[in-house]
């Protein structure tokens, strides 16, 4: 197998960080990964406002499928971390869930195959927006006095230890969260595409090698590059609710009256 061989071919062997940032499509703002970002956003209103048009009291496949969703969420995720008072944030909830799972899915999509959010740019605003919601509705509820009390400040301390306390609490709440939040996302997503990546053009090189024994083996590539796209769309699944429970758990804690 020689690199003159992988060349010709135009392989790209090793995968490099380049395969993550398809050409730009029209400029810079117009990128593979923005149309992937509008394409779900169209499907998503288009799904929820056709399933809902007309809802019924027998529902349809349609309607059936939008309720599962809503009340997986409401129910497993919502009620479970905020109590009756996370039902009013379930929309929020189903809405981020519903986008980072389809974003997650076109990973293994034929022609799209690549998820935005192995690019650290959407996991990082998806972060934000929970960030700023958590925080948002923290401050709403108990002022910005109490609120940041409740969040660095632990009850039955003594006072000596609050000067080493506080400073982990405020890293732990203002910047580790948001941060682990948007990096788990991402290096999930990243981690799942590079090993797509690797069995995929693995096997096309083998594939094109002159020994027959190599040539051979190119058939176990292409088999792990199968079973990891079923693995890929279970993770895909796995961090859309991990990222939404962690959102629903944030949120809930700000709202508690002591954190």
């Amino acid at each position: 197998m020689s690199g003159q061989l992988v060349v010709a071919q135009d392989l790209p062997w090793p995968p490099s960080v380049g395969d993550f940032y398809p050409p730009d499509v029209a400029g810079p703002w117009v990128t593979k990964f923005s149309i992937m970002i509008w394409i779900a956003v169209a499907l998503l209103i288009v799904f929820f406002v056709t399933a809902y048009r007309k809802p019924k009291l027998v529902p349809g496949k349609g309607q059936w499928a939008a309720e599962a969703v809503y009340g997986l969420v409401r129910d497993n995720i919502a009620r479970e971390q905020m109590g009756n008072a996370g039902i009013r944030f379930a929309p929020y909830l189903t809405v981020l869930f519903s986008f980072i799972l389809l974003t997650n899915i076109f990973s293994i999509v034929p022609g799209l195959q690549i998820s935005p959010n192995s690019h650290i740019a959407f996991p990082i605003v998806l972060a934000a927006i929970s960030y700023v919601m958590y925080n948002y509705v923290g401050i709403r509820k108990h002022g910005l006095g109490k609120y940041l009390k409740q969040s660095l400040i632990l009850p039955g301390v003594p006072w000596p230890m609050h000067f080493l306390l506080i400073p982990i609490e405020f890293l732990q709440n203002f910047v580790v969260r948001p941060v682990t939040l948007a990096l788990r996302l991402f290096a999930n997503m990243f981690a799942g595409h590079l090993l797509l990546l690797v069995f995929t053009v693995g096997g096309f090189v083998m594939l094109g090698s002159s020994s027959i024994f190599v040539q051979a083996t190119s058939v176990f590539s292409f088999a792990m590059a199968i079973v990891m796209a079923f693995f890929e769309a279970l993770v895909a699944v796995l961090q859309a609710y991990v990222f939404v429970t962690l959102s629903a758990n944030y949120i809930g804690t700000s709202l508690a009256d002591e954190h």
